[in-house]
């Protein structure tokens, strides 16, 4: 079950990150990396969003090579919306012996986890550029507000406003680091991996009613509608990690965009045809299901839609190798 309230939503991050890192994507192992997330999704997409957030911030600082001091078993998010009216800029740096020691000021809207997590990197703006900072969060100079969380869909996620007044934090990585590198296509692609884990516990509540339903036909084309956009997502993401991992310095934004594109049709797909084929019943007597339902297709808004087909089409139409089998 998903968990209750954001003391047990930490415990349960507690318990994913004390069996250690994920490997990195690009490692040879992105696809192990994927299954982790998809089966986290699976059971509460909440934990996902905060442990992707943790996984995400540890592998994009392994890339850069640099890693600040921070307990094993701390807690970190990645932080990375920038709304144009909440951004958060770099005062000042606090030694002249280590330019990287900086004091931030401004406000992060959607800040995930933000009430227990311990550690965040997220995107900061020094000047007209953009860097990333790491910063301690059990500090003064950072307030945990309630405000611009009201959703339903993934409450538990708690992804508030933080409020910084002189925090002290280190940058992390050259100007513009957290977009020019592989890893960020990369990194895109792997949150498809948990918006289909979430599809796939949906589509096993239809299976186990369908199992004793195989004489309703309408029941059983529902079934094979959910069937074939899951292995979809399954073949885009299995595809989309070997290739990946084939050539793991290349950039891969129009792998990512398409293999984004592909799930969240499916996603979308399996959403309509589990709630058609259910009914009301699931929606109104099973908290998991009602939850998953509610959670999802918040949780896909993550995905930028259209803006996102937008980019891939002037991609594709600029690719010369075109649609070969």
């Amino acid at each position: 079950m998903p968990a209750e309230d954001i003391t047990e939503l930490a415990a349960r991050l507690d318990q994913l990150i004390a069996l250690g890192p994920l490997p990195r994507p690009g490692s040879s192992e992105t696809l192990a990396r994927w299954r982790a997330l998809y089966q986290v999704a699976g059971h509460d997409l909440a934990l996902i969003k905060l442990y992707e957030g943790h996984t995400d911030a540890l592998a994009i600082m392994a890339e850069l090579g640099v890693m600040p001091d921070a307990p094993d078993d701390a807690r970190w998010a990645m932080w990375a919306a920038e709304p144009p009216q909440a951004r958060v800029k770099v005062r000042e740096q606090v030694s002249g012996h280590d330019p990287a020691q900086i004091t931030l000021d401004g406000t992060k809207a959607w800040c995930s986890g933000a009430p227990i997590v311990s550690h965040a990197l997220m995107t900061v703006w020094q000047a007209d550029q953009q860097r990333l900072a790491a910063v301690m969060l059990d500090q003064p100079g950072v307030t945990v507000t309630e405000r611009g969380w009201q959703a339903v869909g993934m409450q538990a996620s708690a992804s508030v406003e933080v409020d910084f007044d002189n925090a002290r934090a280190t940058l992390i990585g050259p100007l513009d680091a957290y977009l020019d590198r592989p890893g960020f296509w990369q990194g895109g692609a792997g949150i498809a991996a948990c918006w289909l884990g979430g599809a796939h516990a949906l589509a096993q509540t239809l299976k186990a009613s369908a199992s004793s339903r195989q004489g309703d036909p309408l029941m059983m084309a529902h079934l094979g509608h959910v069937d074939a956009a899951l292995q979809a997502g399954l073949a885009a993401l299995r595809e989309t990690a070997g290739r990946i991992d084939t050539a793991p310095n290349e950039g891969c934004q129009a792998l990512t965009l398409r293999t984004r594109a592909v799930i969240e049709h499916s996603v979308e797909q399996i959403v309509t045809h589990c709630g058609r084929a259910l009914g009301a019943g699931p929606f109104c007597r099973d908290r998991r299901f009602a939850r998953m339902m509610a959670d999802l297709p918040v949780y896909l808004r993550q995905s930028h839609a259209e803006r996102d087909l937008s980019a891939l089409g002037r991609l594709c139409a600029d690719d010369v190798h075109g649609w070969s089998l």
